[in-house]
């Protein structure tokens, strides 16, 4: 286990395994059901509630726009990091498997996007394009800043999938649907803080002006996250 202390509190979670190691136990997550089509007429994984208030209609809309665009920008950022150093020993096999845990993440979120009825972001085009230009940049800075990269953008990820689960909290409907996607939000947010354990590990903090760069694409997330809510 590792620990962590972050500006929300103390993360607790397990280490990293990359995909590949973790078939056995696939059948376990809380997302699995989503990828199963043997759980096609599962009303938890098919319908949405229909008694949900505006407001509690508005907090799922919001969380799920976003969290779309998020996952699909996090895979553009890898496409963009493993352009220029997918071929690098070891960092490679290291970015491609928390790449590969990203596709089974915007592939769940897709699912969950037509299943709540939710509008995809306008800024779809733009999530991709400057997913990659920040991966493929920091990439370009060195293996250090990659990981950099990934250190700071899966923070702020980590902390706004914790916020979403408080917002959740307070819902009163009884749908499957609800429980379903909180415990797949605590899947995705452990996933990522995974991530940023990894990249901690492959000495994020040693990338030149770790601070700064740090500073910036954390402060860049948190605007797109906003944009992505209303747009």
């Amino acid at each position: 286990m590792i620990a962590k202390v972050g500006s929300r509190g103390l993360y607790v979670r397990r280490k990293f395994v990359p995909p590949h190691r973790a078939l056995s136990t696939t059948a376990t997550f809380p997302s699995a059901p989503y990828l199963d089509p043997s759980k096609a007429g599962d009303p938890a994984v098919t319908s949405t509630p229909q008694d949900l208030s505006p407001a509690e209609r508005r907090v799922l809309d919001g969380a799920l726009r976003v969290d779309q665009a998020g996952e699909l920008a996090a895979n553009w950022i890898y496409r963009g990091q493993m352009a220029v150093l997918g071929r690098v020993p070891e960092t490679g096999l290291v970015i491609q498997a928390m790449w590969d845990q990203e596709k089974k993440h915007i592939a769940v979120m897709n699912k969950l996007q037509i299943q709540h009825q939710v509008r995809p972001t306008a800024l779809w085009e733009f999530a991709k394009v400057a997913g990659f230009g920040l991966g493929a940049t920091t990439a370009l800075m060195g293996k250090e800043a990659a990981m950099a990269c990934t250190e700071a953008v899966e923070t702020v990820i980590g902390e706004h999938y914790d916020d979403q689960l408080k917002e959740m909290d307070g819902f009163s409907v009884s749908h499957p649907s609800i429980p379903l996607l909180k415990d797949v939000i605590r899947e995705f947010r452990d996933d990522e803080l995974e991530h940023l354990d990894t990249a901690v590990e492959h000495h994020s903090q040693r990338a030149p002006a770790h601070a700064l760069l740090s500073t910036v694409i954390g402060a860049g997330c948190k605007v797109a996250i906003e944009l992505c809510k209303r747009f």
